[in-house]
């Protein structure tokens, strides 16, 4: 029997030219993109600040995880990537506010680039109902 899945996209124009979903909800797991910090056109918000591009992809994944009837207190788990290493205290003080309280699994990996030269920070996430 094949598992029902509900999917939640942003608008960004990423999501139909590569197609795939922001979120995708699969029992009870839901499965969220790398997301960025941008607005749903994919204009990247707050270029060149860490913080700000982290606090926008956070929020970007909790509007997704809302749209599901879910909360960031679901999230076991994060990954975020990170173009300029030399930031990631100010990234991991952002995601500590967002997170203090829920401790997901967190991984910090440092990268090259990203899809637009002006992204710093790109985050997935997993979340349990």
């Amino acid at each position: 029997m094949k598992t029902k899945r509900t999917k939640i996209f942003s608008g960004t124009p990423w999501e139909p030219m590569a197609g795939y979903a922001r979120a995708v909800q699969a029992g009870d797991s839901v499965y969220i993109s790398g997301t960025t910090g941008t607005d749903p056109s994919g204009k990247v918000l707050n270029p060149g600040d860490a913080g700000g591009q982290t606090t926008q992809a956070i929020r970007n994944i909790e509007n997704a995880l809302k749209r599901l009837g879910l909360g960031l207190d679901h999230v076991v788990r994060t990954r975020v990537y990170l173009t300029q290493m030399d930031k990631w205290e100010e990234v991991a003080k952002v995601h500590g506010q967002f997170f203090g309280e829920i401790h997901p699994a967190c991984s910090l990996v440092g990268v090259t680039r990203l899809v637009d030269p002006e992204m710093i920070v790109e985050i997935e996430a997993e979340a349990v109902l």
